[in-house]
This record gives structure tokens, sequence and C-alpha cells, in this order.
């Protein structure tokens, strides 16, 4: 009958629910994030992924995937699978997150001018963070990008005085190192100089705005 039909419906979804709970318990956001570790003393070191101007956050992590919470460990690691999902296939013919994969091989991405511009979605930054991302080195970013960056924790957004697209290809070996504030081209031997982070560097530490202000005392820990 048409009750029985739907009882047994109802059934599915709530199994369905139930295993989607289950597979959100059984990881935790320490599992799967490394807000607040981005860094293990004085440098970062990776492949880069290389990117030119006006990166938006429509490419950086398309609206259609939105809809996954942050704040639940299973849907913030999907959301890494996505990040730069949105670069358009003939420009960039390399997945920053290459299928199967869940994360990213490119912990540090180069940027030109105007990098994180179009909608101010916490998303953007969340999902590259979330795929392994670590900094980005860019000549300027959209100013909601680069507070977001820092207000999550996600990112350290880096500025550079020159032009940097053009020094390094998508698979070169870079150093970035936060006391001499240079980013070396391991591949090549070449060093840059970046621009100094300032009170961004503690927040991004931290974990984000709001650890940095419990750490600091401006907000009582529960």
């Amino acid at each position: 009958g048409g009750w029985r039909g739907g009882a047994v419906r109802a059934g599915e979804r709530r199994c369905a629910r139930g295993r989607r709970a289950a597979v959100r318990a059984e990881l935790t956001m320490d599992e799967v994030s490394e807000v607040g570790r981005k860094r293990d003393g004085p440098q970062i070191r990776g492949k880069c992924f290389v990117v030119r101007d006006n990166i938006d956050t429509d490419q950086i992590i398309p609206a259609e995937y939105l809809t996954l919470v942050p704040s639940v460990p299973a849907e913030y690691a999907k959301l890494g699978t996505y990040a730069l999902i949105g670069l358009p296939e003939g420009d960039y013919p390399e997945r920053y997150v290459v299928p199967p994969a869940e994360r990213t091989e490119y912990p540090v991405i180069i940027g030109g001018d105007n990098f994180g511009c179009g909608s101010s979605r916490e998303h953007a930054p969340i999902a590259l963070g979330a795929a392994g991302g670590k900094c980005v080195v860019a000549e300027s970013y959209a100013r909601i990008f680069f507070r977001n960056c820092s207000a999550t924790g996600e990112l350290y957004p880096i500025e550079t005085p020159q032009r940097l697209v053009d020094k390094f290809t998508t698979g070169d070996q870079v150093t970035v190192d936060f006391d001499k504030y240079t980013i070396t081209n391991d591949t090549t031997g070449d060093s840059y100089p970046l621009n100094d982070l300032g009170d961004v560097l503690p927040v991004v530490d931290a974990g984000g705005i709001f650890e940095f202000a419990r750490r600091s005392g401006m907000i009582k820990r529960k």
C-alpha cells in the first residue's frame, strides 16, 4: 500500500541520515583541520601552485558548494576537495586537488594582483585551508578575502613587493621563511622578498581571531 511504501521510504531516509551522522561523529576537526598548526617553526616548505590575476571567490569555491557546513568535520574535509575547482581548465590544466585525493600537494599558492576578489564568502579561504593550503603569496588581495584569511586562521595572506607569477611554475619546490620574510624557489635557487605580515601573523598562528582573542584575554574561556 501507499502508506507502507511511504513508511519504508521514510525509514530509508532516517537510515541515510543516521549513516551520515555516524560518519560525521567519526571525524573530529583536529583530524581534518590544521588551523592553529599551519606551520611548525619559521618555514613552510612544499610545492607551489601558480595562478594569475583576479582570482575570484567563484573560482576558489563555486556557489554550488556553499551548502557544505565548515563546522561539520566531514563537510569541512569535503569542501577542501573542491578548492579552486572553478578555475578555467584551458588556463589551468593541473587541478589544485586531484581526485581521488582529498587534499592538495601544493601548500603554497602564488598569485598575482587582486587575489580573492568577488563575494565576501568565508568559504573561500576555508576551502583552500581545508584542502591543505597554508599560505598565499600574492601581489595584492581583495580586502575582505585578506581579512577572512586571518579571521578563520586558514591561510597566511602574504603580499609581495614584486610580481612573482612569472618567476615560479606550478610544481616548483619553495620555502617561505617567516623570519627573513623571503620566498625561495628551491628549484631555481632564487629568493624574493615578502612583505611583513605584522599583526596578522600571531592571529593566524593562534588559529583565527577568536582563538587569538581568547589567548590574549580579550574573551574569557568557557
